[in-house]
């Protein structure tokens, strides 16, 4: 079968597709700190989109593109619909979730319980395909542990080995996948939250740059751990492109170095006074809306990570709404209160 080269440029940098974080709030924040790197939505289920507010689930602020949808699905037929439906919304690719360890998601045959069935998986990209014309993507893990989700009559439950991955990969790319993003751990399928799913199978970098190697066409993008802009530009040597995942939440200022990756001459100098003067006015509208702006500023709470002041900044934010005082006034007050020469400082 002839190889399938993707025309479509890989990001040199994505921020990672996060359950109760990656919504529209927080992506707008991170527009304020990064222009250039691809964002994901949160996880949505097809059944979501065929069934529920679409404009609630697919609307989005044209500041937060380049952006990626990133579906659920268990069938080539719902995965077809929900595609299609979501083709009418402005994305710049479309992503298939084959990497979610939760049980939620992996006990009703999503996630990366479909990394048991690459044929699957390779006929839902193919439904997807026929879809939309807009790129097609799939995020997964190097394997998985499925010993106590997978049907007993399943060959073999456990698939953490190279070769596994390998296999995967040699079924998937027929269905002309346009970037492959590989989170270097298995998925342990039950018995594991999903946040200890990021903390204890061990990280197999090596895996996923060998399996460029053995690739070369393919791109690869490579997820799980990844911190610092050092780090990003190590994996960059081995691969196409690093997605970001809880360090963007968790340390989101250290995101203003990301767009020097795309152009060396570029600083920026965006202060945290910067951010939080030109986040005020979002949260404002919210509030004029009579939207939940409290919900919108929690999103912030690792902009002063590691730094003096970020207690107390984390106080302001944590004052709740019941205090009768609005989310747009906290931060007005963090910039009255926190130390000057970090609100000023990078």
């Amino acid at each position: 079968m002839k190889k399938y080269i993707s025309n479509v440029i890989s990001p040199k940098v994505s921020i990672a597709p996060m359950v109760d974080v990656t919504d529209r709030h927080f992506r707008y924040f991170l527009r304020i700190l990064t222009k250039r790197p691809l964002l994901y939505t949160e996880m949505i289920s097809c059944q979501g989109i065929i069934n529920g507010n679409k404009n609630k689930l697919l609307d989005f602020n044209k500041v937060e593109k380049p952006l990626s949808l990133q579906i659920a699905g268990s069938t080539p037929e719902e995965i077809y619909e929900a595609v299609k439906i979501a083709d009418n919304w402005d994305y710049d690719e479309l992503n298939l979730n084959a990497g979610c360890p939760s049980d939620r998601v992996s006990g009703n045959f999503m996630g990366a319980t479909l990394m048991a069935y690459p044929k699957l998986v390779k006929e839902m990209v193919d439904a997807m395909r026929s879809a939309t014309k807009k790129p097609i993507t799939i995020k997964h893990r190097i394997g998985i542990d499925g010993k106590n989700i997978l049907p007993p009559s399943f060959h073999r439950t456990l698939l953490d080995s190279y070769q596994d991955m390998y296999d995967f990969i040699s079924i998937v790319e027929n269905s002309e996948i346009d970037r492959f993003i590989i989170h270097a751990r298995i998925a342990i399928l039950d018995g594991l939250s999903p946040k200890k799913n990021r903390e204890i199978p061990p990280l197999r970098y090596e895996d996923v740059y060998r399996l460029k190697k053995e690739f070369p066409y393919l791109n690869m993008e490579i997820n799980g751990g990844i911190k610092t802009l050092e780090e990003i530009n190590h994996h960059l040597k081995f691969v196409n492109s690093v997605m970001i995942g809880r360090a963007a939440y968790n340390n989101s200022f250290m995101l203003r170095e990301i767009d020097s990756l795309y152009n060396k001459d570029y600083i920026n100098n965006i202060s945290r006074k910067d951010v939080i003067e030109e986040f005020i006015p979002y949260i404002e509208n919210l509030e004029s809306l009579g939207e939940n702006s409290f919900y919108a500023i929690k999103h912030i709470i690792g902009l002063f990570e590691g730094k003096p002041g970020s207690k107390r900044w984390k106080q302001i934010l944590g004052t709740p709404a019941s205090k009768n005082i609005k989310a747009s006034a906290l931060l007005k007050i963090a910039l009255r209160e926190l130390p000057k020469e970090v609100l000023y400082n990078l």
